[in-house]
């Protein structure tokens, strides 16, 4: 099953994730300092809080669609390429609590949109400094 990502950047983590617990029926799946996430069953959806600085207002850090294995990670790597975008591809990348395989692309708009699948935990909210990931300045390079 795919999902869809949303990746907020919020200055009030407790506050957001009790506000979110409630709205979508649901608490975290993964608690760490200064991340939160959240498995959204219905609708299918990926929730990530990653702490930002106080009195910031909530933005969008990055989004993304969460798929099953790597081999869907390179298909749509490959897809991108076809199609003529720019992909950045990161394997076993540690970022955010997990290792990942991801391919991030931007909109037009800059938005940054990764395609990734969770391999395992790991300890660590920090990206490596050749990372997109979305510790400070996610996905903007």
């Amino acid at each position: 099953m795919s999902r869809v990502q949303l990746a907020l950047r919020v200055s009030d983590l407790e506050g957001s994730i009790a506000f979110y617990s409630k709205l979508f029926g649901t608490g975290p799946a993964k608690l760490r300092p200064g991340y939160a996430n959240f498995a959204v069953t219905e609708p299918p959806l990926k929730l990530v809080l990653i702490e930002g600085e106080d009195g910031e207002p909530t933005r969008m850090d990055h989004l993304g669609v969460e798929v099953e294995n790597s081999g869907l990670v390179a298909d749509t790597a490959q897809r991108l390429t076809d199609a003529g975008l720019v992909p950045l591809e990161e394997n076993d990348s540690s970022c955010c609590y997990a290792l990942q395989d991801k391919v991030w692309v931007h909109g037009p708009g800059g938005e940054p949109w990764e395609v990734y699948t969770v391999k395992g935990d790991a300890d660590t909210l920090a990206k490596a400094d050749d990372s997109a990931c979305c510790a400070a300045g996610s996905g903007r390079r």
